[in-house]
């Protein structure tokens, strides 16, 4: 079964703890501090597989964990770091936080491999702590948790034309006759359920990827039958193959239905009706004598927008190489570079805000208050009631920058700051 979308949640490692321990050795009684630092915690990184053309791997599996890294040990030992988590995908995967929406990555062009969670950082031992005055300390700094974020990846064909079209003109005959491609054809409604792709060659080494765009129906912009599943493949494409029945098998309007199908487009993303286009007026081999005119009509309605008519016959051939022609000429006045999407969410950052904190001043009970997630969880690994870790929480409180926002909503020496229901006075 075709897959072009799924919903995953990835976990970079978490960093190891640094370790607290002092050298006992021979004749070395009080030995100072060895405590070795933890392992940084794996990085998760996409890469490109150009053996993949699905989504179809992520059906079952829905939790991807990179591994946590090591806490430090005793003689300076470092906690080995926890292994990167390498997630394939076919070209043209993005990858979007599940939350807002926001492209996170784009699989596409030269972007092969991209890291999109880093591990967390491993904690220091206590070797690093000690001072002229503490030679000894007995606190090590806990290492950084990974990053966990739900993503939602979805698969973008791309292709340098797309060819689109009410169900039965002939989008799939046309591709099997001009590509390597074999879609199934059958005069069904659907009958194509995934888009199809093929490369057709020209002389002089010329020659572009083209992809059946499965067939569209009035209302798929707003989601009715499978209009938003496919879609949203048109967008990497560069040119538009707009393919009528100009003999009206079925009794189709063709005038009509290119206006209803520009229309699905614009809805769906007004960027879409930018587009380079031109018709392919497909089984003119069985058009009546009086129905001859369908295609001057259509030149006179849609050249002077812009829009070239070709007359074609998708299971004769007839018209077919000044299409493919006149396709490729509009390829080659465009711009060679593949469409990409430039990241908007950086989880790292997103992160940054969840660990921020808050300074406010309560005038009523003349106390400063400082509160944060970042705060709160540093609190559970300290142990204040100590002098050293008393210390220790106060280097984390200016390195921080917490320290700097108290002043800056003007405490002074002497006033009271509160912390998780502690109280201190704050002194420089």
């Amino acid at each position: 079964m075709f897959a072009d979308s799924a919903k995953i949640i990835i976990k970079s490692g978490n960093g190891g703890d640094g370790h607290v321990s002092f050298r006992r050795e021979k004749y070395v009684p009080n030995g100072g501090p060895d405590g070795g630092d933890g392992g940084h915690g794996g990085d998760v990184i996409f890469q490109v597989d150009e053996g993949l053309n699905t989504l179809a791997d992520f059906r079952h599996r829905h939790k991807y964990a990179a591994e946590n890294g090591q806490d430090g040990g005793k003689r300076n030992c470092h906690g080995k770091d926890g292994q990167e988590l390498v997630i394939k995908v076919p070209a043209g995967t993005i990858v979007r936080d599940a939350a807002s929406n926001k492209v996170i990555a784009d699989m596409s062009g030269e972007n092969k491999r991209q890291t999109v969670l880093r591990g967390g950082r491993g904690g220091q031992g206590n070797q690093h702590y000690a001072t002229a005055t503490m030679q000894a300390p007995k606190y090590a700094q806990p290492g950084k948790a990974g990053i966990e974020i739900e993503v939602f990846l979805e698969l973008k064909v791309i292709a340098d034309v797309g060819l689109v079209g009410f169900p039965n003109v002939g989008k799939s005959t046309l591709l099997s006759r001009v590509t390597n491609a074999k879609p199934k054809i059958a005069n069904y409604h659907f009958t194509t359920l995934n888009p199809n792709l093929g490369v057709v060659d020209l002389d002089g080494g010329n020659g572009f990827v083209i992809a059946d765009i499965p067939g569209l129906i009035e209302g798929a912009s707003e989601g009715i039958g499978l209009g938003h599943a496919f879609l949203k493949h048109i967008e990497r494409t560069k040119v538009i193959i707009h393919i009528v029945d100009a003999a009206s098998v079925e009794g189709r309007d063709p005038i009509a239905d290119i206006y209803a199908i520009n229309q699905e487009l614009e809805r769906y993303n007004p960027g879409l009706i930018q587009k380079p286009q031109v018709i392919a007026a497909n089984k003119i081999d069985v058009i009546y004598e009086e129905a001859e005119s369908v295609i001057p009509t259509l030149k006179t309605e849609f050249e002077p927008q812009g829009i070239k008519v070709y007359p074609i016959s998708a299971v004769s051939g007839k018209g077919l190489k000044e299409l493919l022609y006149g396709v490729n000429e509009l390829l080659s006045g465009l711009e060679d570079e593949p469409i990409v999407y430039e990241q908007e969410f950086y989880p790292e950052d997103a992160v940054r805000k969840e660990g921020s904190y808050t300074v406010s001043y309560l005038p009523e009970e003349n106390v400063y208050v400082a509160e944060g997630p970042a705060i709160e969880k540093m609190l559970g690994y300290t142990n204040i009631d100590s002098e050293k870790g008393f210390l220790f929480f106060q280097k984390f409180l200016r390195e921080r920058g917490i320290l700097e926002e108290l002043e800056k909503a003007g405490i002074s020496e002497g006033d009271t700051v509160r912390i998780y229901g502690l109280e201190f006075d704050y002194y420089k």
